[in-house]
């Protein structure tokens, strides 16, 4: 089955999201700490689980299903410290 589509664009743009928030983090610009680093990693996965589930690649879309899970509960649960400051990497 060729992908020409959505799929393809979904899947690509997913990548490049997950890519740009662990370049981010790597260049001390976010940190793994940071809801916008959270956002990307989650829309990223979710995008790519779309991309797996038509290549078909179930290994690929539960490693994407897990990693939207873990990212949405770090978005809805928050995971700052109590006095809502990030501690910054030195």
């Amino acid at each position: 089955m060729a992908l020409i589509g959505f799929e393809l664009i979904f899947g690509f743009i997913g990548m490049c999201l997950i890519l740009f928030a662990f370049l981010m983090d790597q260049m001390h610009k976010w940190n793994s700490d940071s809801r916008m680093y959270d956002a990307f990693n989650f829309v990223g996965s979710v995008l790519m689980s779309y991309y797996a589930f038509f290549i078909p690649s179930y290994p690929f879309l539960g490693l994407n299903l897990i990693w939207a899970l873990v990212s949405l509960k770090d978005l809805i649960r928050g995971k700052f410290p109590k006095n809502n400051k990030i501690k910054k990497k030195k």
